[in-house]
């Protein structure tokens, strides 16, 4: 199917509106973002790439990281990671500290602030078992969208890390139950990073196929998850929020 012209009908379609919308400004640098980027890209399971606007322009992926470390710390640890965090949607603000006293430092899902935080200090313990594999989510992203200069932005990551607040106060609170295993300090600043990953549309549509071919990477066939898993995941994206 030729995605292409329906792409270019949506671009021609938001057009009047791109730039009267507002940027976030909870984090100071992702207030400098221009308010005049549009960009949507579709990557087939064929590798054929349709794109339109600014497609191809980085952006900082913040909360989009949550899937990747998700995906990162089920492909490593597998059903016990549902141990440390649920599954259920949370029906409260992504970064409340609400349900985590009711529900004993444990965090609904994986797409809310702490349980990303949790998925991040799993995978923190995973990496210095493996010889400190600093920037394994990285790796891991640039093995997803095939591309090999994928970074992130100091900035933003620095931005992130001085107005963290309330991740810490949650980070805290969670570790007082017993669910992070590594200084706050440390889960913080890999949480940070994460979010501050640079990539553009056509990097994430790419990066995500293999939620669409069975948990397989469509172009290498190495299998990130098996189809169970994959659908699981796609699963839990839909009803959280994702």
């Amino acid at each position: 199917m030729d995605y292409q012209p329906l792409l270019d009908r949506v671009h021609a379609a938001v057009k009047p509106i791109i730039g009267t919308g507002k940027v976030a400004s909870y984090i100071p640098e992702l207030a400098k973002v221009s308010p005049d980027h549009f960009g949507i890209a579709i990557v087939d399971l064929e590798g054929r790439v349709y794109q339109a606007g600014d497609a191809e322009t980085p952006f900082s992926i913040q909360s989009i990281s949550k899937l990747f470390g998700l995906t990162l710390a089920f492909h490593l640890e597998g059903d016990s990671l549902w141990s440390r965090v649920g599954r259920e949607p949370s029906g409260t603000p992504f970064n409340s500290l609400v349900q985590l006293e009711q529900e004993r430092g444990k965090p609904r899902n994986p797409f809310i602030n702490a349980g990303a935080l949790v998925v991040t200090d799993l995978l923190l313990t995973q990496h210095a078992a493996r010889g400190g594999a600093e920037n394994a989510l990285i790796k891991f992203i640039r093995t997803l969208s095939h591309k090999t200069d994928i970074g992130f932005d100091r900035a933003v990551a620095e931005s992130e890390r001085r107005t963290a607040h309330r991740n810490a106060a949650m980070a805290n609170f969670m570790k007082s139950f017993g669910n992070l295993n590594n200084d706050v300090s440390d889960v913080i600043e890999a949480y940070c990073r994460n979010c501050a990953i640079e990539m553009s549309c056509v990097d994430l549509a790419r990066a995500v196929t293999f939620l669409a071919n069975g948990g397989a990477i469509p172009w290498s066939g190495e299998k990130i998850l098996d189809a169970s898993a994959a659908k699981r995941i796609n699963a839990l994206m839909l009803t959280c929020g994702t």
